[in-house]
């Protein structure tokens, strides 16, 4: 990019308008990152500038996981933290003529100071007065040499005056480090009261410690020790090295957010920040220990709302360790494992005690992490509770550690190496440079444990509310494998004496609709849950009026959205990876966090937040001090009367926690029902306000807030109630409402005829609470989330239509873009529902607002039967142009429903004649069918789609499961409308295929195969899915017929679940790394990323686009889909409108937008949407819904049941047989939509799309409008979008990333090796790799698949690799190809290998024991479809995840084994970590079980465990090994096989039910057939 573009474009930078409505924590829309980072430390603390050159150099070698600027060489930061340099310092004082004080009093202070001469002078004197008023002596400053000429331009332009401050003091060690820490926050605070410059803005001290310095700045990797000019000074010494590269989502450059930190270098995501920050606010003020002195107060506030996790991270981290915690303490307490699932832990229950006390002290900060620390007395590294980082490590001979998230980082000499070995999830590992000691995880936490004796003090002090049976409180929470540390108050017997509090029909019905029930609210949500202990399911997605546009009233909660998961984090899997997971709640005040003692441990335990009657009964006689607040308040105040309820309750709140309660109980039936006189603070505006209002008192941490309300049925409210501040939520009229339906003689008839299970009444109120819970872990795991503890008041929602008086009041720190309702307006819809119910009740049952279902009469739904009939009439016939109309007309009329509905267009020119528009033909190319799944829809169904938008040059999507390869091929029989080659369609034309241009690669992986992939115009990557973003997909059994089962590589008939996360994306960088495969197979193939809307999504765009993606898909929370539960319908994700304006924008600020094409999805039915959308930057737009609409869908909304009437969403033969759908039809649609945009282009004046694209200056907001709610939404943030009028070069992109030079390229280009692909012929080859050489071979089987599909090539070619290789290494490899390394492998290996062998052996000289080492990454094997792969070593996390034909020996693996299987075959010979098997569905795996503890570490609820009975089994293992001794020679297998009698009685066979009767399984049974492709 030239330097005059990025001047422009820094400039428009500074001119955009802030046009947020509401500010919301800048992290959350500035700022994500992830990166490289690593650790080399000397044992022997012997100090080296071989160090830090290894640093440097395996900083280079991380540069893949870092990110680039616009300018293509600003890197988004690196740096490295060391001990302090003595010898370098000492020598510069030497020539300065200053005294050198003796070391250990010495303090170095590392600078960013202001670029201004002038400001710069002010700091160094502020800094230096502070320092003295410290009792510091400032003895020089130095500056650092440094080359400016060698960084981007960026960069360049933001880089501060870089110095070093050097000081003296009368103290040394921990109380000069707590003396330097206080002085460094008291000069941020100098500096912003003295000052108009902005701390971490235009100064900021990187380090300033006795014995630790930070060099860091926003370089690239490889240039860190250029630029610095002393990390290449043989005197900068040091005996360790922490180093970071870090890919931030947005490159904006900021210097002092390069890392590492003070102490950490963090690559990963806090999910639960805004809540981390919130309790730690709160927690200032219950802060002391007697090392401070009454020195706390210069510390506070500990933690900013603006700053990154990262920073805040390292802030309380610092704060502990300087507390006098360990660094190894600090982190066990802020990261923890998830002990209550670790089988290991039953040797430590002195761990288990540490960390159930400190659960209810300090919450959780959860989220993907591996943090590498240093203060420069122990040096090490932790990985977050679900390992979702890679972290690999090696111990050498003389006493090296090396950490890193890649193997291979740093030259070591193989004969040297001691031990090869990766952190799992939760563990940690350390150097104690005092000891010159390696410490490992167990070892760690028993020093930390032991410290004091925190079990005695948990059964001293701790209650047990109850035992329960029911819900996923019993099976995934119970206290670890510890003791049993509390005494218990039983409920058990809590159904049975509860009083019923409603005696008459009439009044339960009363307060229902007083507090907003309906009958769709029961009938749909909790009579379901009761009956079936789940959440109801259901289809399609949300095409109503969002809440705040709406005429009908609505719950508050309808006007929060959840936010989720994508890219810079993963979402978690609640069903298949529930052991880290928790809803243990406690109650009672929070001890001080700084300084344990016993009484801290008085808190009251809850396995659930779900509390019934007799629970809330037995929490009000723990003996813990109670206080209920009534949110009742008088109606005749009207609607300003709600604000002084408010402030009210929080007033009470104060006095109660001020007279010592310790549990608020907040209700709405006290002190007696609700009347016509009395209405309710809606419970959610209660919760929110009062647990504000304590933070800001500072009395939040002594009370726990527990929440007695009628208005709470569905999961979304326990989530809304928790995330703001409850604690625990009693919902005592939907339990009333459970009761009353058991007892109707209805339901009593339905039990007696069968119709539904028999169930007691405890039953059913428990079978409530058990849907409810695994709903809100659900929500939870959407967020990457995994303890309840951590998500209270976490706050991870955006609001859309709540204004600011209201988010003040309630919701501080919440989103809210738009404004919206005002306390009044709020009043006024809660007393809307209050008239219906009081003084008399006129209706004899629940209304039914038609929500949910359409209805006659009910709200509106885009998607209504009158919309499907009228576009049929239209589609019939390219003349029906008036039919069309009449569809328009529907459209145009309809009710205020999106966000876009409050606009309408403004020109600058004149209208012009329509001939002088683009042509209809050039603007459908712009159109794409939404990503519906084979399986999904019927083959019919999908093929028509794909026929007819190749006809009109626009992009059908595969969706997730494959496409059969005979779709790949052209018509050229076609008579009478009909094909041989695809019979069972009709109005079919030669010169028609029906292969989808855009192939999608989902999280599950089916069908995704090299040809597949070859065959592809663009690659989709899904992330998330508009109408349940964070969630997986499922394909029920009964949809996957023996022909789906064939494409997807599975079982016909069995369920198959796409997990929530692609386990190959955890971070951005795994996500630029899944781009990079995806080029690398397929080099002419664009790659798209489909993202859901919701706040932050902007600067995951910009992460995106540095990641090299070709186009990012921006879908809309109204999207689509087969099956999902309803709350995640309805309540996730936010309008397209605002997901792709802050994407626009943000790619603008950034200058990226010229490196993507902008796609939009959701809820687009006209030209009138299509020109909407490209106004607010677009390019490209998605139909979904609209076009299975136009090919016959009648929107029965039945998909998830397989019985669509018109056979356009089922699989079975006869419902298909009536599927009326013809190309013609959906071609005649989109040319419609084409001629409207074109009707309104001319309107505009406007000659094409291009022209208009950004420029949101055509928008104007409708002035007639008039909402029915309130009249104050600023739709500014949607509207005022850059300046792009005159500068459209942002329009012209690179068709395809390229991924630049790559080994593959070499290999391919070697002449023997074109021959022998060409000729079929045989070939051997060899090569040195480096684990920068990623995704080595995948072009090579991606050049063999578009020669040859996937299974028909006979050649060979043999290609063998030492060193230690990239991740990805043999990615959708095919037959005919065998990688031979030598060496070590990083993550990914054999992802979706289809066929072909995979061979890793570790180097000869190697002297370790090959099976106790790591030798591959995480994640191997993901989603292949065949192929073999052995591995003479261990593996990481997750091996053979979603693996359908894969076959495999390996020795040893991590967490998650055989996770989702569906096929292929698994040998493991040595120890396992846990969750083996879950979701496994197919396909048979052997483990060897030395340890006899393998049935404790298998997830039991799908597959069964057997010892190899069948001969058939013994042949097949034994097979096996024998070719992995042959292949790896390998020492493990050789002894094995020498011993087979003695080792075969060990092995478990893992069988899940659909290869019960595999003759390898049961000697009895037949051998079976396997169905193939169509021909």
């Amino acid at each position: 990019m030239d330097g005059n573009r990025m001047d422009r474009d820094l400039h428009k930078i500074n001119t955009i308008e802030a046009v947020n409505s509401y500010v919301e924590p800048r992290w959350l829309v500035e700022e994500r990152d992830a990166c490289g980072v690593g650790l080399i430390a000397q044992q022997q603390n012997i100090p080296s500038h071989n160090i830090v050159s290894a640093a440097l150099k395996a900083l280079g070698c991380l540069e893949h996981r870092g990110g680039c600027s616009a300018d293509n060489d600003s890197g988004d930061g690196s740096g490295i933290l060391s001990a302090i340099p003595w010898e370098l310092f000492h020598a510069w004082m030497k020539e300065q003529n200053i005294a050198i004080p003796p070391q250990e009093r010495t303090g170095i202070g590392m600078v960013f100071l202001p670029q201004q001469p002038a400001d710069a002078q002010i700091v160094r004197e502020i800094i230096g007065q502070v320092a003295m008023a410290a009792g510091l002596t400032v003895l020089g400053w130095r500056v650092v040499p440094v080359k400016p000429e060698i960084l981007g331009i960026q960069a360049r332009e933001n880089q501060p005056q870089i110095e070093q401050i050097i000081v003296s003091s009368e103290l040394t060690g921990e109380e000069l480090e707590r003396q330097l820490y206080i002085t460094r926050r008291r000069i941020g605070k100098a500096i912003a009261q003295q000052t108009k410059l902005q701390w971490s803005e235009h100064c900021y001290i990187c380090s300033f410690s006795c014995r630790t310095i930070v060099y860091k700045g926003m370089v690239r990797a490889e240039v860190l020790g250029e630029f610095y000019q002393d990390l290449t000074n043989p005197a900068y010494q040091s005996a360790f090295c922490v180093y970071h590269r870090r890919f931030s989502t947005n490159t904006l450059p900021k210097w002092p957010l390069a890392q590492p930190m003070r102490l950490l270098g963090h690559n990963g995501e806090i999910n639960t920040l805004l809540g981390n920050i919130n309790w730690m606010r709160a927690r200032q003020a219950d802060l002391k220990h007697p090392v401070w002195q009454g020195n706390l107060d210069a510390l506070n506030p500990i933690v900013q709302l603006d700053n990154s996790d990262s920073a805040t991270l390292d802030n309380v981290y610092e704060l502990l360790v300087r507390s006098g915690r360990s660094p190894s303490e600090a982190l066990m307490l802020m990261v923890p494992e998830a002990y209550q699932n670790q089988p290991e832990l039953a040797q430590y229950p002195e761990i288990v005690d540490f960390y159930e006390y400190f659960s209810g002290i300090q919450e959780a900060w959860d989220g993907p992490a591996l943090l590498v620390f240093s203060d420069g007395k122990t040096v090490g590294a932790a990985l977050d509770r679900n390992g979702l980082r890679p972290a690999r490590y090696v111990v050498t001979r003389d006493g090296m550690l090396v950490v890193a998230s890649e193997a291979g980082v740093v030259d070591l000499k193989e004969s040297e190496i001691l031990e090869k070995g990766r952190l799992g999830p939760g563990q940690t590992i350390a150097l104690d440079l005092n000891e010159g000691k390696i410490l490992k995880n167990w070892e760690i936490k028993q020093r930390v444990a032991e410290a004091h004796p925190y079990g005695e003090w948990l059964k001293q002090y701790r209650v047990e509310l109850g035992s329960r049976e029911s819900g996923v409180g019993s099976r995934e929470n119970g206290n670890g494998n510890g003791s049993s540390p509390h005494s218990s108050l039983r409920t058990s017997s809590r159904f049975a004496n509860t009083p019923h509090p409603y005696t008459d029909r009439q009044t339960l019905l009363r307060h229902q609709i007083a507090f907003g029930f309906s009958s769709e609210d029961v009938e749909m949500t909790i009579q379901p849950m009761a009956a079936e202990g789940k959440e109801p399911t259901f289809c399609m997605g949300d095409d109503i009026p969002l809440a705040i546009l709406s005429g009908k009233p609505h719950l508050l909660y309808d006007y929060f959205k959840q936010r989720f998961a994508q890219v810079t984090n993963p979402a978690i899997d609640p069903l298949r990876e529930s052991l880290v997971m928790s809803l243990k709640v406690e109650l009672g005040a929070r001890g001080n966090l700084l300084d344990p003692k016993a009484e801290d441990a008085r808190r009251l335990l809850l396995q659930s937040p779900v509390l019934q009657q007799a629970d809330l009964e037995a929490i009000t006689q723990s003996g813990f001090e109670c206080a209920t607040l009534s949110t009742q308040y008088d109606i005749t105040t009207g609607p300003a009367g709600l604000t002084k309820a408010v402030e009210k309750l929080q007033a009470d709140a104060v006095a109660a926690v001020k007279a010592g309660k310790q549990i608020l109980i907040l209700s709405d039936r006290a002190p007696a029902a609700i009347s016509a006189e009395t209405s309710y603070i809606p419970p959610l505006l209660a919760v929110g306000a009062v647990h504000h209002h304590l933070i800001k008192a500072g009395l939040r941490m002594k009370a726990s807030l527990v929440v007695d309300t009628a208005q709470c049925w569905s999961t979304h409210h326990f989530a809304c109630l928790i995330g703001y501040g409850a604690s625990a939520v009693c919902p005592y009229l939907t339990l009333a409402t459970v009761e009353s339906w058991h007892g109707d003689p209805k339901t009593q008839q339905m039990m007696e005829r069968g119709k539904m299970s028999q169930l007691t009444l405890q039953q059913a109120l428990a079978n409530y609470q058990k849907a409810v819970e695994a709903g809100i872990l659900k929500i939870l795991s959407k967020m990457g989330i995994s303890l309840l503890s951590s998500y209270q008041g976490a706050q991870i929602f955006e609001a859309i239509g709540i204004g600011h008086d209201l988010l003040a009041l309630g919701f501080y720190g919440t989103t809210s873009r738009l404004g919206g309702l005002s306390i009044s307006e709020l009043a006024s819809e809660v007393l809307s529902f209050h008239t219906r119910a009081f003084p008399e009740v006129t209706v004899k049952k629940l209304e039914n607002f038609g929500f949910v279902q359409y209805r006659p009469g009910g709200e509106y739904h885009m998607n209504s039967p009158e919309l499907a009939k009228a576009l049929h009439k239209a589609v019939a016939s390219p003349d029906n142009y008036d039919h069309y109309n009449v569809y328009k007309k529907h459209l145009q009329n309809r009710p205020l429903t999106a966000l876009r509905d409050l606009l309408d267009f403004q020109s600058d020119r004149q209208p012009i004649s329509i001939e002088e528009v683009e042509p209809a033909s050039a603007i459908v190319k712009r159109f794409c069918t939404g990503g519906m799944s084979l399986g999904a829809l019927s083959r019919e169904a999908h093929e028509v789609l794909a026929i007819a938008m190749n006809r009109i040059g626009g992009k059908s999507n595969s969706g997730e499961g494959g496409e059969d390869p005979v779709r790949f091929k052209v018509l050229e029989d076609v008579s009478e409308g009909r094909s041989s080659l695809l019979p069972h369609l009709k109005g079919l034309k030669n010169g028609d295929t029906a292969s989808s241009a855009i192939k999608q690669v989902a999280s599950g992986r089916f069908g995704v195969t090299p040809e597949y992939l070859m065959n592809a115009k663009q690659i989709e990557i899904k992330i998330a899915q508009g109408a349940k973003p964070g969630e997986g997909g499922q394909l029920p059994g009964k949809k996957v017929s023996p022909y789906i089962a064939m494409l997807r590589r599975s079982k016909p008939g069995v369920t198959l679940i796409s997990p929530p996360p692609h386990h190959d994306i955890y971070s951005i960088e795994d996500l630029a790394q899944l781009i990079f495969d995806l080029h690398q197979i397929n080099p002419k193939a664009q790659v798209s990323v489909k993202l859901v809307a919701e706040i932050g999504i902007g600067t995951i765009a910009a992460g995106v686009a540095k990641a090299n993606a070709d186009i990012i898909q921006i879908s809309g929370h109204d999207g689509g889909t087969g099956a999902s539960p309803l709350s995640s319908i309805k309540h996730a994700g936010t309008p397209w409108e605002l997901g792709l304006t802050e994407v626009h924008r943000s790619l603008m600020q950034n200058s990226l937008r010229d490196r993507v094409i902008l796609r939009v999805d959701g809820g687009i039915k006209s030209g009138w949407d299509v020109l909407m959308g490209a106004l607010m930057g677009a390019e490209e737009f998605g139909f979904g819904s609209i076009a299975m609409i136009a090919e016959g869908c009648i929107m029965a909304r039945i998909c998830h049941t397989n019985n669509c009437p018109v056979g356009v969403a089922s699989q079975r033969e006869d419902l298909r047989q009536r599927f009326p759908g013809m190309p013609e039809h959906v071609v005649n649609f989109f040319l419609f939509i084409a001629e409207e945009t074109r009707s309104l282009l001319a309107r505009l004046g406007y000659r094409s799309i291009d022209e208009i694209v950004g420029r949101a200056d055509l928008l104007k907001v409708r002035e007639e409008v008039r909402l029915t709610k309130t009249q104050t939404l600023n739709l500014d943030c949607i509207t005022k979008l850059p300046d792009t009028k005159s500068d459209r070069a942002w329009l012209s992109h690179e068709s395809v990333h390229s991924n630049g030079h790559v080994l593959d390229d070499e290999i391919l280009a070697d002449p023997e090796i074109q021959a022998a692909i060409q000729d079929r012929s045989a070939v051997s080859k060899t090569y040195n790799v480096a684990n920068t050489d990623r995704t080595v071979g995948a072009r090579i089987a991606g050049a063999i698949a578009s020669h040859y599909g996937d299974d028909g090539f006979e050649g060979q070619l043999d290609l063998n690799f030492t060193g230690a290789v990239g991740q990805s290494f043999g990615a959708f490899n095919l037959s005919g190809m065998t990688l031979k390394l030598v060496g070590e492998a990083n993550d990914y290996v054999g992802k979706g290998m289809h066929g072909g062998e995979i061979v890793i052996t570790p180097p000869p000289e190697a002297t370790y024991a090959a099976s106790e080492n790591v030798i591959v990454g995480n994640t191997c094997l993901y989603g292949a479809t065949g192929g073999t792969l052995f591995a003479s070593g261990m593996a990481g996390e997750r091996f053979a995840v979603r693996n359908s034909k894969g076959v495999a020996v390996i020795e040893g693996a991590g967490d998650h084994c055989c996770e989702y299987m569906t096929g292929g075959t698994i040998v493991v010979l040595g120890k396992v970590g846990r969750n083996v098997g879950a979701g496994m569905t197919g396909g048979l795996a052997y483990f060897l079980d030395e340890e006899g503890n393998f049935p404790e570490l298998v997830n039991h609820e799908i597959i069964k465990l057997q010892r190899v009975t069948a001969p058939a089994g013994e042949q097949q293992l034994r097979q096996l090994v024998q070719t992995h001794a042959e292949r790896t020679n390998s020492a493990k297998a050789r002894a094995i096989l020498a011993n087979w009698a003695e080792y075969l009685p060990k092995f478990w066979q893992v069988v899940p039910p659909s290869e019960a009767d595999a003759p390898e399984v049961n000697p009895d049974a037949a051998v079976s057939k396997e169905l193939s492709s169509v021909n």
